[in-house]
């Protein structure tokens, strides 16, 4: 059979642990030894059908890409991930670095086919006869010319030495395909039209439009008289037709120039070129695109829905019934298995949560102890109040009367501690720490205390080393502490006892010890002793203290990072079950 929990029916919190150590949850039915108990607190009812992660799961299976639609978040993370592409390609299609490249290919590649058809012409110059082309004087342009096999689209013209045309010719559009340089030519729908908005744009800034490319024959005529005197010349020019390329190099006999060769390249060849690169890097742009846009949307969708889900979760505690949640079932999504920064959060908020939970039934804890401390004299003065209207004699109305006074003083430090504990959180978080001397402080409490000590016949010995311990902290707070431990010690004290206090220093951390030869302390109290209202004195000593004070203690020294324990003093070899030799306060700070 399985031994039921010790419950104290005046801490709610020893109610809810019972409660869980029978295996139930707030609100929910406990087996005990196959039979059903309900251990259900007012606070702690919810509806049966409702459970306080429920609203939370149903919200996330809901929520998925479609709300980010309403994510400002999201948005954002989708609109910087597009803008940095689109800088990207923009800059490339901007700064078009293939364009050059295929100007200079394809420039190169007519120098190369102009030079060679004025090595035709200069093959069949008569060595040392005079040679005229206009009269076709040693060479018939016309015939050279047409034997010549021209292609891809090409405009050959001749020019005498003195710049006028003698004869021109044109090739076929296009190059027949050859048998391994087979041309790809696919369709450029997305190049057109981004030309065309480009186009389009342009025009409305520029009403004026684009110059017209001068006229072919005026620009190679000047560029033949350039190729006459100074050799090979090109030039590009670009009109509404596209991108043009003029070459004119001379007709040579034994050095001399007797004519020239002008070609121009066909008009949008360089253009249908780079459009078809342009296309290629469009359409990589657009798949870019689905995949920027997929990548965060995916990525947003684990930001912003966990952000989402943690706001929500917060929104909620706004409800007039959050107050009611037990730390059991907290809404806020535990998200702390993630290693990035939602996933810190998610733990700070939750431990924030369950800390105010916490706090908050320390709160009622505390208001139902206070009430409960505060009826007792009330009631003990009432009945005073009530039996000094019917008393006659004068000796019992002033035994009535001094009731009533120790009621009030009782009453009175009782809210004055209680007045000191409430505020003790809010000074010890608002007021700023500062190192000093530890057992500076100590030996001036111990001038001070020792002496009430002896007066009452006990003995008041300290034993503290001769080098100064520095601590940081509240010296005024942490000298409460030890004002507390050392009274407590001589309240129980009698004439022949004695009262030791020492320090000793433990690598980073310094104990205090506070141990007296007084009755010691019952067992069944010593994991009680620091709660609140707490007081296990003698009888004749009823009414003297609040029970607030080594509970205050307590919180003092944890404020500080410190730990404080109770224990009774016992030889070594001494009988389990013989009484204490005293009662020994441990105190540790850090150092």
């Amino acid at each position: 059979m399985t031994a039921a929990p010790q419950i104290d029916v005046r801490d709610l919190n020893s109610v809810r642990r019972a409660a869980r150590a029978l295996g139930a949850r707030p609100g929910q039915r406990a087996k005990v030894d196959g039979g059903t108990t309900e251990v259900l607190l007012g606070e702690d009812w919810v509806r049966p059908a409702e459970d306080g992660a429920a609203a939370p799961r149903r919200a996330r299976a809901r929520r998925g890409l479609a709300a980010l639609q309403t994510s400002p978040l999201a948005r954002k993370i989708v609109t910087f991930n597009l803008v940095g592409l689109c800088l990207l390609v923009s800059g490339m299609l901007y700064l078009a670095p293939g364009r050059d490249n295929l100007v200079y290919q394809r420039g190169s590649g007519l120098v190369s086919e102009t030079e060679l058809i004025a090595d035709v012409f200069e093959a069949q110059l008569p060595a040392g006869a005079p040679v005229n082309l206009i009269t076709g004087d040693g060479i018939d342009p016309v015939a050279t010319l047409s034997g010549l096999d021209l292609s891809n689209g090409i405009e050959v013209m001749v020019f005498d030495t003195a710049g006028s045309l003698v004869t021109r010719g044109r090739a076929l559009q296009g190059t027949p395909d050859v048998a391994g340089l087979e041309g790809r030519s696919a369709p450029t729908v997305i190049s057109d039209f981004v030309n065309r908005v480009s186009t389009g744009i342009a025009g409305w800034l520029s009403p004026d439009g684009t110059a017209a490319l001068a006229s072919p024959l005026d620009v190679a005529t000047d560029l033949a008289g350039r190729a006459l005197r100074d050799g090979t010349a090109v030039e590009t020019r670009t009109g509404d037709g596209g991108t043009v390329l003029f070459v004119a190099t001379p007709i040579l006999q034994g050095g001399d120039p007797v004519g020239a060769i002008a070609v121009m390249s066909r008009a949008g060849e360089i253009d249908a070129l780079l459009r078809q690169e342009r296309e290629q890097v469009l359409q990589m742009f657009l798949v870019g695109i689905l995949i920027s846009v997929a990548l965060s949307l995916m990525l947003a969708s684990t930001i912003a829905n966990p952000i989402a889900e943690l706001a929500a979760a917060a929104e909620a505690g706004r409800d007039r019934n959050a107050r009611k949640m037990s730390p059991d079932r907290i809404r806020i999504p535990d998200l702390s298995a993630r290693p990035d920064e939602i996933g810190r959060l998610s733990a700070a908020l939750r431990g924030m949560v369950a800390a105010l939970y916490e706090r908050i039934e320390t709160n009622e804890q505390f208001a139902a102890d206070v009430a409960h401390e505060i009826k007792n004299p009330l009631a003990s003065l009432r009945s005073a109040v009530g039996t000094l209207e019917i008393v006659k004699k004068e000796e019992q109305r002033q035994k009535m009367l001094q009731l009533i006074e120790h009621d009030l003083q009782r009453l009175d430090r009782l809210v004055t501690d209680i007045s000191s504990a409430s505020r003790l959180d809010s000074e010890l978080v608002r007021e700023d720490e500062a190192p000093f001397d530890l057992l500076k402080m100590l030996g001036n409490l111990n001038d001070f205390l020792g002496e009430e000590a002896r007066t009452k016949g006990i003995e008041f010995i300290a034993d503290l080393p001769d080098q100064s311990i520095i601590v940081s902290g509240l010296e005024g707070r942490l000298a409460q502490v030890f004002v507390n431990l050392i009274t407590n010690a001589i309240s129980f004290c009698e004439d022949g006892d004695a009262i030791r206090i020492w320090a000793r220093r433990r690598q980073n951390r310094v104990l205090i010890v506070v141990e007296d030869t007084g009755p010691g302390i019952p067992e069944e109290a010593l994991t009680k002793i620091f709660q609140r209202f707490y007081s296990e004195r003698p009888e004749k000593q009823f009414g003297n203290n609040s029970g607030l004070g080594l509970a205050i203690s307590k919180q003092i020294v944890e404020a500080h990072g410190g730990v404080i324990w109770a224990e009774n003093i016992r030889p070594t070899d001494a009988d389990p079950t013989s009484g204490p030799l005293g009662a020994r306060f441990v105190v540790g700070l850090p150092v």
